[in-house]
């Protein structure tokens, strides 16, 4: 019996020597933030909505669109109608064309959607070697982890290491499946300066326009939320009336 535990054993230290590389190999465990708008009666934090949105119009609107947004939906994280009159002012659009019939441009109003960076989904591969920058309007929405797996990618990116076969054109990231992607690394330290004096950290910036795609994925989270705690409180109070009620009627039922 010996022997065979012995062999037992060498096999079990085998199979863990061969374990330890594997794990090691994993993709790597998706952050965990904690974010205020995800907890059970959480709401956004409007302010640091508002830097988001400095930097996704600052960085990210350079090559990505937010097609389902308008100017006007801005009051949704907190600016007033001055403020939403003056960013959109400061944007050009198409507008029409002239007596002459040649296509004429101007300042964009409330009413406008979100300027696109391109005209079109060719010209926007061919300015991104062939990617295709995806929409932000509902990007917290369509990837898996949602804004976890943002802030991941936004601050995953590193220098690949020495035995990984790079693609041309392709960056390393250790959040992005297969860990190349086609999107150069966006956000540093100090990226852009807050009219608010916040700090510019990495940390800060990924937290800050994480939180403003995800009002945009989801700008009614709020409502909808209060809407289901008052559906909650409508029920309980139901419920003892129901109980009143019922106590009242049996009440000289032995």
């Amino acid at each position: 019996m010996r022997p065979m535990r012995s062999l037992l054993a060498s096999a079990f230290a085998a199979a863990l020597s061969f374990s330890a590389p594997v794990m090691a190999a994993e993709e790597p465990a998706m952050p965990n933030v904690g974010w205020k708008f995800e907890k059970l009666f959480g709401t956004y934090d409007l302010a640091s909505a508002q830097r988001g949105f400095q930097i996704y119009s600052n960085v990210c609107a350079n090559c990505h669109s937010m097609s389902l947004l308008h100017y006007r939906d801005l009051e949704g994280i907190g600016l007033d109608a001055a403020q939403i009159k003056a960013i959109a002012a400061g944007v050009t659009v198409p507008q029409g064309t002239d007596d002459q019939g040649a296509p004429k441009e101007g300042p964009a109003t409330p009413a406008n959607t979100f300027k696109a960076p391109f005209a079109n989904d060719k010209a926007a591969r061919s300015a991104n070697n062939g990617a295709l920058p995806p929409d932000l309007s509902l990007i917290v929405n369509a990837r898996e982890g949602g804004p976890n797996y943002i802030y991941g990618i936004i601050t995953g990116f590193a220098e690949a290491p020495s035995t990984f076969k790079m693609q041309d054109g392709m960056y390393y990231n250790k959040m992005y499946p297969g860990h190349q992607i086609a999107m150069p690394q966006p956000l540093q330290d100090g990226t852009v300066e807050y009219t608010d004096g916040t700090g510019t950290s990495l940390d800060q910036e990924a937290r800050d326009v994480v939180t403003f795609l995800a009002w945009a994925s989801n700008p009614e989270m709020v409502e909808r939320k209060q809407m289901g705690v008052r559906i909650v409180l409508f029920f309980i109070f139901m419920t003892g009336i129901t109980y009143a009620v019922k106590r009242r009627l049996w009440s000289d039922v032995h």
